[in-house]
């Protein structure tokens, strides 16, 4: 059985921040990404300004990632359109290229990597890898993203009696839809559920449906979906126009609004597998970033033990973003209430900002950690 002190489960956003500070501050350390090459993980897709700060600070150039900016945001349901500026400009990216650039920072600055090691399951200090093997952590760094690992699952509180989906289709790079949708975000807003869509660094658009199960059965499943939005929605409709052949990725059950509130020690919880927003906050980007930076100044300033107060201090401060959020995504998956919000926000503009700001986590400051 191999040991390390510690030990980073998963490449993305959360296990890539911390691996950067890690390697910085020359604590020993090794990250295993189950991948063997980077693919398009399906959540994802916007970065804030505060991320963007963070990452800089992480020595990632955010005009590397995306050189056009987002600066508007923009609201649909029915034939009713409201939009207002972003509190401060963002920046559209696919997964591939957010998690490519990451893990090259990460290993430059001196990161211990090993791809294709596959985590199956924990046990104690313990975890076993997909070919039986077994690695042993005094701290552990769990940045699975919505993957559970058998042992670490999420508690049964995070399920719902109806639960949500992600789902994700292509919209092919053109003229026509880099004109329809430069420097803004749209949220279009239907029946138990809403769509994100943004441009990518290539032009190409990412459009992301969370849909509660039961909207997605009366359909059919996702291709039937599709076809009763774009018949409610002409704006959908036209966008859709763009969409790539091939098939809907999807995620299934996913807990949203839901927190780690216990700290365990030598357990750090990041990301998704600390916290849950809903996904039209666009801020899970955010919360992955932010907490894989505080987990590696926590272990390098107070060792395994230090998760404890970690993870406490994470929940209370996701209990504002994930609140309002919540609010929000319980607005907008409802018409009445959606025709509403998107009146107000139409009359006031200024309740996106504040929506924005209000759901955003705060990150901190980046000082080079200490080896533990």
């Amino acid at each position: 059985m191999r040991r390390t002190p510690a030990l980073i489960i998963g490449g993305g956003p959360a296990g890539a921040a911390t691996a950067i500070l890690l390697a910085r501050g020359r604590a020993p350390h090794l990250l295993i990404e189950r991948t063997a090459a980077t693919g398009d993980a399906l959540c994802g897709g916007f970065l804030s300004w505060r991320s963007l700060e963070s990452l800089a600070a992480l020595g990632i150039d955010p005009a590397a990632l995306n050189p056009a900016m987002l600066t508007i945001a923009r609201l649909f349901v029915g034939g009713t359109v409201a939009e207002a500026p972003l509190p401060q400009p963002a920046r559209g990216v696919s997964r591939h290229r957010l998690d490519s650039v990451m893990m090259a920072q990460a290993i430059s600055q001196g990161a211990a990597v090993e791809r294709g090691a596959d985590a199956r399951a924990i046990d104690g200090d313990t975890v076993r890898l997909h070919d039986g093997s077994e690695i042993a952590a005094d701290a552990i760094f769990l940045a699975t993203g919505k993957r559970d690992l058998r042992g670490l699952s999420r508690p049964p509180e995070a399920q719902q009696a109806d639960p949500s989906l992600g789902l994700r289709v292509r919209l092919s790079p053109a003229p026509a839809l880099s004109k329809l949708l430069a420097g803004t975000i749209e949220l279009h807003l239907f029946d138990r559920g809403y769509v994100g869509l943004n441009l990518q660094e290539d032009g190409s658009g990412n459009l992301c449906l969370a849909v509660h199960r039961s909207r997605l059965n009366e359909a059919g499943g996702p291709e039937g979906l599709l076809r009763a939005l774009a018949a409610e929605s002409p704006a959908l409709a036209e966008r859709l126009a763009w969409r790539q052949p091939g098939a809907i990725d999807a995620v299934a059950n996913v807990p949203y609004g839901w927190r780690q509130r216990v700290g365990i020690a030598g357990l750090f919880r990041l990301g998704d597998q600390a916290g849950v927003i809903p996904s039209l906050a666009g801020e899970g980007m955010g919360i992955a970033i932010a907490s894989g930076i505080r987990a590696a100044q926590a272990f390098a300033q107070g060792g395994p033990t230090a998760s404890v107060g970690f993870q406490h201090r994470l929940a209370r401060d996701l209990v504002r973003p994930l609140g309002v959020a919540g609010l929000i995504r319980a607005a907008a998956e409802h018409p009445a209430a959606a025709r509403q919000l998107v009146a107000l926000a139409k009359k006031a503009p200024i309740m996106i900002e504040i929506a924005a700001r209000l759901t955003r986590i705060n990150h901190s400051p980046i000082d080079a950690p200490r080896a533990a």
